[in-house]
């Protein structure tokens, strides 16, 4: 992958003629030429000098973009490489050398699912793209070969590789179960500070530094519990505990798991746990917990009970956490789940999902953080954050997301249509936040729903010609109702009509009257 030189524009392009491709300020191409001087040198702090020297005259120029981020990759700044490659996708989707050098990087991290994504993308590109047919060619090769690290006979080649990501499935049964690995950091959390101070020194250092928690008697795997309403970003914070620890992360998915004949939703949460032992460190993720560890004997919501089925899979999920809790090291169990209350008791005391940690939506800051990050890879022209925040109030993470995405669709479609570029503007997100049908905060309705969950009330009845009152109690016991005070109390705050009222006054005046 050479640095892109003048006469090899396709290279770092959509492969459009030279015609095609926007004029050079002539300055930023004599910069440029420097830093392919600098580079071949091997002067690479230098030709990144002259790199971003070029970029400063002429912030359209991919070339320059390219160069730097091949350049930043040599000396492994992979963040400041990812960034500029980003940046030539925006000038050049057709660019297939930077999709190329994204995924050589995530291979480099031992991230074989992420290369296999991006050598994937070069080759829809340019489908003659010898080079990433042959990575591709060597990404399947080491995905498909199952090696068991550490084990008599293995060679030190095979120890290098990653983890098995390929799973296999027989008649109902988990055989094998992917492995991945993640790049996002606790950088890519928006907010939440007190919970990421908490993770990293309750879960990522005992990953990273397990001689220095032998060293206190602290355990090496924890059972933890991730909480709160949908949106928040649960799955998100996994996949950034797994980025900043460099550990092996098994997505597992309740509708794998379970299984319509008998013992086979045993055998799967073993598999899965087995697996995971022989494998460390290994974070095992169980996303909608409750769906999975139901309480036993209550009403499930079937009408007669928890089938014998669920309360076996419960069974066994003791049993599996019982014996990470007698041997721990190297294996964390974490559970994310929006109904905290629905999941059986015995998984939640201590040794299993003991350490339980609330992500409540998001603040104010938060949100105007939100809208910043997820606008920071489009072209943005003037974005009035405080006003986007404040339309947005009571709206998840995940709803912020999906907005700036649709509103991202406008200049796409403009660009498309009359085969010229716009910035991504203010006017666009609010035409999104206008639509009713692609706006809206999940959560509104979420709270209405769980409100009769977890918020006693009373109930009047007129027996034998006189009014009795009766109090309904909640789903929570006393002990819950103190363990989850924090989501309760957001629950009422968010339900009552005051707050309600108020949530819809503010959203209103920032759309129409700011």
């Amino acid at each position: 992958m050479p640095v892109a030189e003048e006469n090899e524009a396709k290279s770092v392009t959509d492969g459009q003629s030279a015609k095609q491709q926007p004029a050079v300020n002539p300055v930023a191409k004599e910069h440029w030429k420097k830093g392919n001087s600098l580079f071949e040198e091997s002067k690479f702090e230098e030709a990144v000098k002259e790199y971003t020297e070029a970029i400063r005259v002429d912030k359209s120029y991919a070339d320059a973009y390219f160069n730097r981020a091949l350049t930043e990759r040599v000396i492994n700044d992979f963040t400041s490489a990812r960034g500029d490659l980003e940046k030539v996708l925006e000038l050049q989707p057709k660019s297939y050398d930077a999709p190329l050098l994204i995924g050589d990087m995530a291979e480099s991290k031992n991230d074989m699912l992420g290369a296999r994504y991006w050598y994937e993308r070069a080759l829809a590109n340019n489908p003659e793209y010898t080079e990433a047919k042959n990575r591709l060619e060597r990404i399947d090769a080491l995905i498909h070969v199952d090696t068991k690290v550490g084990g008599s006979g293995t060679t030190s080649k095979q120890q290098m590789k990653p983890p098995e990501p390929k799973e296999e499935i027989v008649e109902g049964q988990i055989k094998k179960v992917a492995f991945f690995k993640s790049e996002i950091r606790f950088k890519d959390v928006v907010g939440l500070t007190k919970v990421k101070k908490y993770l990293t020194e309750n879960v990522v250092l005992a990953i990273r530094e397990p001689a220095l928690f032998k060293r206190y008697g602290k355990k090496l795997g924890v059972g933890l519990l991730l909480y709160g309403p949908p949106g928040t970003g649960k799955t998100h914070i996994v996949k950034a505990i797994a980025g900043e620890s460099g550990a092996n992360v098994i997505i597992a998915r309740i509708n794998q798991i379970v299984d319509m004949y008998t013992g086979n939703t045993e055998k799967n949460l073993h598999a899965i746990f087995e697996q995971a032992r022989k494998n460390p460190p290994c974070i095992i993720f169980f996303d909608e917990l409750d769906a999975l560890g139901v309480k036993r004997g209550g009403d499930g919501g079937d009408g007669g009970g928890n089938s014998s089925a669920l309360r076996m899979a419960v069974n066994q999920f003791l049993i599996e956490m019982s014996g990470v809790e007698t041997n721990p090291e190297g294996i964390f169990v974490i559970g994310a789940t929006n109904n905290p209350w629905d999941i059986d008791p015995a998984l939640k005391r201590s040794g299993r999902f003991g350490d339980s940690v609330y992500l409540k939506p998001p603040t104010y800051g938060d949100r105007r953080n939100l809208f910043r990050y997820y606008t920071r890879n489009k072209p943005v022209g003037s974005l009035n954050y405080g006003r986007l925040s404040r339309a947005t109030m009571g709206y998840s993470p995940a709803d912020i997301e999906r907005i700036a995405d649709k509103a991202a669709m406008l200049p796409l479609l403009h660009e498309y249509v009359k085969h010229k570029r716009r910035n991504y503007t203010m006017k666009d997100v609010m035409t999104v936040l206008k639509d009713k049908d692609y706006s809206g905060s999940s959560l509104d309705e979420w709270y209405s729903m769980v409100r009769k969950d977890v918020i006693s009330k009373t109930e009047t009845q007129i027996v034998n010609g006189k009014k009795q009152e009766t109090i309904k109690e909640g789903k929570l016991d006393p002990q819950e109702k103190i363990l989850y005070k924090a989501m309760v109390n957001d629950i009422k705050k968010n339900t009552s009509g005051l707050r309600v009222g108020i949530r819809k006054a503010i959203r209103w005046w920032a759309l129409n009257l700011f």
